[in-house]
């Protein structure tokens, strides 16, 4: 919910959808081909300007957002830069009676690639979310031709996922306000039972969502009203600048590896 408001109020909201999308999905490709460290950090210094200078996003709560994923890779990252082995490798080692907690270079450079080229590609996907709303990457997406069934569903699960957190937030305070949070075996049982109140809420939610559909002749389709906006030539030339750099840095990169 949070990142649907900050959408709302950016001031890049109103930026044409698809120049967004393609800036974000074409700069996380890059990203995930080039596997490089130094595009990463390009990739992020530039959504993190546009989102919080450009489309005016509070920067604490940016910060807040990326600490999610990168809390995340650094716990996943530890089982490849860390290894428990008998012989010590080349980039430290502590010793723990006959074995040692140790790991090698290319084991932390490879990690320090992995969480960079995540966070870079997790960075993109923030532009875009936190920059457009639903509705327009919907419309993006039927420009793109893509199924018409897999767009309904997206829409009607993002509808209803918020129905879901409102019923699971008020069961939440209903139960804190009567101690249903006091112990790890009360908070368990509380969870439990909210888990169960949910899934009966969801499906008579979804029975009168469907009955209130068919009464306003719902024929297979949800029609949303759209905003078109228009397509600006000084942004489309920037972002086809800003890719070519990327991938001339990655040609250079894999060139140089080559050699």
């Amino acid at each position: 919910m949070v990142i649907d408001k900050l959408c709302y109020r950016s001031k890049l909201r109103y930026t044409n959808a698809g120049e967004k999308f393609a800036f974000s999905l074409i700069t996380l490709i890059l990203c995930i081909i080039s596997r490089s460290i130094l595009i990463a950090w390009i990739v992020l210094a530039t959504n993190g300007v546009l989102i919080v200078r450009k489309g005016g996003i509070p920067l604490f709560q940016y910060t807040k957002l990326m600490r999610i994923p990168v809390t995340f890779l650094v716990l996943s990252t530890l089982t490849i830069v860390v290894n428990i082995s008998k012989t010590p490798l080349n980039a430290y080692a502590v010793p723990v009676g006959e074995y040692y907690i140790t790991g090698s270079w290319n084991s932390l450079l490879w990690g320090a690639q992995l969480i960079m080229t995540a966070l870079a590609a997790v960075s993109c996907l923030y532009f875009l979310s936190l920059n457009t709303t639903m509705t327009d990457i919907l419309g993006v997406l039927a420009a793109l031709h893509c199924p018409a069934l897999m767009i309904e569903l997206m829409l009607l699960i993002y509808r209803f996922a918020f129905v879901l957190m409102d019923i699971a937030s008020g069961i939440m305070v209903s139960q804190h306000s009567r101690l249903g949070n006091k112990d790890m075996r009360t908070s368990m049982s509380s969870f439990g039972k909210m888990a169960a109140v949910l899934l009966v809420r969801a499906l008579k939610k979804s029975n009168a969502l469907y009955d209130s559909m068919e009464s306003r002749c719902y024929d297979g389709k949800v029609n949303v009203l759209k905003e078109n906006y228009p397509v600006k030539k000084k942004e489309v030339w920037a972002i086809i600048l800003y890719e070519a750099v990327l991938c001339g840095i990655a040609v250079f990169i894999k060139s140089g590896r080559r050699l």
